[in-house]
């Protein structure tokens, strides 16, 4: 039986060699320059298909695209630099709405699009809150998730006692593209060297502590809170208790208190730091040029 078996196949073998050698090298050939053929009209018919299909981009678009940074941080408002681009040179949005950009870019963008635009003072984050774990009181154990924007949501603020100052759990860190804003000792600083003005931070902040300040600017108010002094003291070491100093020794008019909380016009601040002086709790603060 085995014998008959091995019979079998020695005859189908034979008979698949029999086929194979039947095909001959000119219908190798002929299948080989059919699949050439339809290949070369495939590629002919998605050559043509794209040149239809095409979406034309316009050349001002392009060049915009080309001076904007490439940081695709959203701080102009849109979904990122070629969104940008384009809202630019359709005449949506200014030469200089990229906060990322510098001044000269902004110039060159205006030159492009055929308008003009002033050169912009620079702008930095600046978080107003010096609430350190060494100054800010704690309120109770938190345990939630660290996360400012949900701590908000439960109510509170984390663990400190202080319901202005900054909780210390890093959103603002997370949406910075730049490296440039850690938490340092329970609250958030900003590196003004790295910050480029794209405002993420700001937006992201639940409590609305981060503001944008000159780049130029020494003087500082490191508090947001506007409870009265008494109350400000009994959470917060540092806290303004609204003295009301800082406003007698400024001879520029430029700090105010309002709503219990000294306030700086950057547009009038000189840098002269007569209120730093005066300040009997060290909340304003002078940095350095």
């Amino acid at each position: 039986m085995f014998i008959l078996n091995m019979i079998e196949v020695s005859n189908g073998i034979i008979g698949l060699s029999a086929i194979v050698a039947s095909i001959s090298l000119k219908d190798i050939g002929i299948a080989t320059i059919v699949v050439s053929i339809i290949g070369l009209l495939i590629g002919l018919f998605l050559g043509v298909a794209a040149k239809k299909l095409e979406v034309p981009v316009d050349e001002t678009e392009e060049k915009v695209r080309e001076l904007l940074p490439g940081a695709n941080c959203g701080g102009c408002g849109y979904a990122g630099c070629d969104a940008c681009a384009k809202a630019i040179a359709i005449g949506e949005a200014a030469a200089d709405v990229c906060p990322v950009a510098s001044s000269d870019i902004h110039v060159q963008i205006a030159e492009v699009i055929g308008s003009a635009v002033e050169a912009s003072e620079k702008m930095v984050a600046y978080v107003n809150c010096a609430g350190t774990c060494e100054k800010s009181k704690v309120n109770a154990a938190y345990y939630g998730p660290r996360d400012c924007k949900l701590a908000a949501g439960i109510g509170g603020n984390g663990s400190k006692a202080c319901s202005y100052g900054c909780m210390g759990f890093g959103s603002c860190v997370k949406v910075c593209a730049f490296d440039a804003i850690h938490v340092i000792d329970g609250i958030a600083v900003v590196d003004k060297d790295k910050c480029t003005a794209c405002t993420m931070c700001v937006a992201e902040c639940p409590i609305n502590i981060i503001e944008m300040i000159p780049h130029k600017a020494r003087t500082q108010v490191a508090c947001s809170s506007n409870d009265k002094g008494k109350d400000v003291k009994t959470v917060c070491s540092i806290g303004c208790i609204g003295c009301k100093l800082c406003v007698k020794a400024c001879e520029y008019d430029a700090i105010h208190v309002e709503d219990n909380l000294a306030k700086i016009d950057y547009s009038k601040c000189v840098n002269c730091g007569a209120c730093v002086k005066v300040c009997p709790v060290k909340v304003i603060m002078e940095q350095p040029a």
